[in-house]
């Protein structure tokens, strides 16, 4: 999902997209993929410590429909600029580039790290491995997909290249609505619970599913399972940690006396020794 959004389009073609669609200079080109390489930086910052907030499926969600913005107005506008004719040609080429950088500003808080941390986090334990390698596998196999194909799309299909990205990114945000369980404040044996029910494949009617807290049934099912595997109920507890208190207690009286009867055997060895 990640490469299918198409970053590595703008991350590693960025200046060449500038140069053959947009119509900037070759300075100018580098100059800006740069200040859009800082700017993805900073944003990828935001979702780091909101990421558990917000919740996966939201944070996948609205950052695949800002994608779906930006890729289609992109494409509108590079459509006027390659149109013979057109009086505002480089006024809308121009226009462009800031939704170049707005896609940086949604994919760096949502499909930055998200799609890194999903997979390690929705498969059992038996698969947690296995599933976390596959995903980082096909996020790269699917990476030099991309990265081969662009420069094929960008001279053949000219503007028409971004309708793909477009629709992809927009098809990601029912994909997620419907098919994605939320993991967002679940221990991992939360999910594994969760599956183990046999839930239905479209979780989007499911509060368990979908809700970004994690649910008060997964939180009582945790205690109970706390307390049947206890080996020490209540009570004993309860003694034992008054038994503690007294003990210290008592501890702490019988110190002046031991160390009064100390100094009285001190000085009568003493007297003894004169």
């Amino acid at each position: 999902m990640q490469q299918l959004s198409g970053i590595n389009v703008t991350s590693y073609y960025l200046p060449t997209v500038l140069i053959q669609s947009v119509g900037l200079t070759n300075r100018m080109a580098r100059l800006l993929a740069a200040c859009n390489s800082v700017s993805y930086l900073l944003f990828s910052m935001i979702g780091i410590p909101n990421v558990e907030r917000w919740g996966r499926r939201k944070m996948i969600m609205y950052a695949a429909a800002g994608q779906c913005f930006c890729y289609l107005i992109i494409t509108v506008l590079i459509r006027y600029s390659e149109k013979n004719g057109y009086s505002g040609q480089g006024q809308v080429a121009s226009a462009s580039v800031a939704f170049f950088f707005l896609y940086y500003v949604f994919f760096g808080i949502g499909f930055q790290g998200v799609p890194w941390l999903y997979p390690t986090e929705v498969n059992g334990l038996a698969m947690r491995n296995k599933g976390a390698a596959l995903g980082t596998a096909t996020n790269w196999i699917f990476n030099f997909m991309v990265v081969e194909i662009t420069p094929i799309g960008i001279k053949t299909l000219n503007w028409k290249f971004y309708i793909i990205w477009t629709v992809l990114n927009g098809s990601f945000v029912p994909f997620t609505y419907f098919l994605y369980p939320e993991t967002a404040g679940r221990t991992l044996e939360d999910i594994d619970s969760y599956f183990r029910d046999r839930p239905s494949l479209l979780v989007f009617r499911d509060k368990r599913a979908t809700s970004s807290k994690r649910p008060t049934e997964f939180i009582e099912r945790e205690e109970q399972e706390v307390r049947r595997k206890s080996s020490v109920n209540e009570r004993a507890m309860s003694l034992a940690q008054q038994h503690r208190r007294y003990s210290l207690m008592s501890q702490d009286n019988q110190g002046p006396l031991v160390d009064e009867t100390e100094k009285k055997s001190t000085s009568e060895g003493e007297h003894n020794e004169v």
